[in-house]
C-alpha cells in the first residue's frame, strides 16, 4: 500500500489523520516539524505528503518548494487559513490539493485516494503513447515532460494532466470545466480559478525555453496556438 507522510506540529491532528489513513489500509509515517519531514522524504519511499502550512523549523510552503525541486511527490496542504489567496499560493508552489482545518478525516482520506489515483492508474488511461507538440514531448506512462528531447520540465501531476489534455487536442478550445474533469477524479471540488493557476504555472515553467503552447480564449477556455 502507498506510504503517506503526515507533517503537522499538532499531535492530535497527526493522531487523527494517522488513524483515518491506517484504517483505509495506508502505511503512515509522521513528522512533528518541517525539518523532520524533510529527513523522512529524503530517506525515500514516500508516496504522498499531508503537509501542514504553519510548522516550526521549516514551514509547509518552504518544504513544498524543496520537494518540487527534487521530484513529484503529491502534496495535500492542511491549513487553518482558508482564504482563497492562501489556497492559490499553495497550488502555485506545486500542491495538488488543499484542505482547511477543521476538516473531516473521512474527507481527507477521500482526497488522498483521489490524488493517488491521479498519480498512478489514470496516467496509463490518459494515453499509452507519447504526445508531441512542436518542441514539447509528453510521456504519460512515465509522467515525463521534455523540451527538445533532453530538457526535463518539472510539472506536478495536475499540471501534467492539464497540459496533456490541451496538447492532445491541438486547436480545440477546452473549457475550464472540461479541464477540471480531465485533471481531477472523484468529483473533487475545485474552482475554475484553480485551473487558471495551473495554466499560469505551466506557462512559467515553459517560458525559459521560449515556449507558450497555451492560448487563452477569453470567455471560453484554453487551446493551443
Amino acid at each position: 500500500m502507498p506510504r503517506i507522510l503526515i507533517a503537522d506540529d499538532e499531535e492530535n491532528i497527526r493522531d487523527v489523520v494517522q488513524y483515518a489513513l491506517e484504517r483505509d489500509g495506508y502505511q503512515v509515517e509522521t513528522a512533528r516539524d518541517g525539518r523532520e519531514a524533510l529527513e523522512r522524504i529524503e530517506d525515500g519511499g514516500i508516496d504522498l505528503i499531508v503537509l501542514d502550512v504553519l510548522m516550526p523549523e521549516l514551514d509547509g510552503l518552504s518544504l513544498c518548494r524543496i520537494v518540487r525541486e527534487q521530484g513529484q511527490i503529491p502534496i495535500i496542504f492542511l491549513s487553518s487559513r482558508g482564504e482563497e489567496a492562501d489556497r492559490i499560493v499553495g497550488l502555485e508552489l506545486g500542491g495538488d490539493d488543499y484542505v482547511t482545518k477543521p476538516f473531516s478525516p473521512r474527507e481527507l482520506s477521500t482526497r488522498v485516494k483521489a490524488v493517488l489515483r491521479r498519480t498512478s492508474a489514470r496516467a496509463g488511461q490518459d494515453s499509452s503513447k507519447c504526445i508531441v507538440y512542436g518542441r514539447i514531448e509528453l510521456d504519460p506512462a512515465a509522467h515525463e515532460a521534455r523540451v527538445d528531447g533532453e530538457h526535463e520540465v518539472n510539472l506536478t501531476v495536475t499540471e501534467f494532466r492539464v497540459l496533456v489534455a490541451i496538447l492532445e487536442h491541438p486547436g480545440r478550445v477546452l473549457t475550464r470545466s472540461v479541464l477540471i474533469e480531465r485533471a481531477y477524479d472523484d468529483n473533487t471540488h475545485v474552482t475554475e480559478r484553480t485551473i487558471d493557476t495551473h495554466i499560469r504555472r505551466i506557462r512559467a515553467k515553459l517560458r525559459p525555453f521560449g515556449l507558450n503552447p497555451i492560448v487563452t480564449v477569453h470567455g471560453l477556455g484554453y487551446k493551443t496556438p
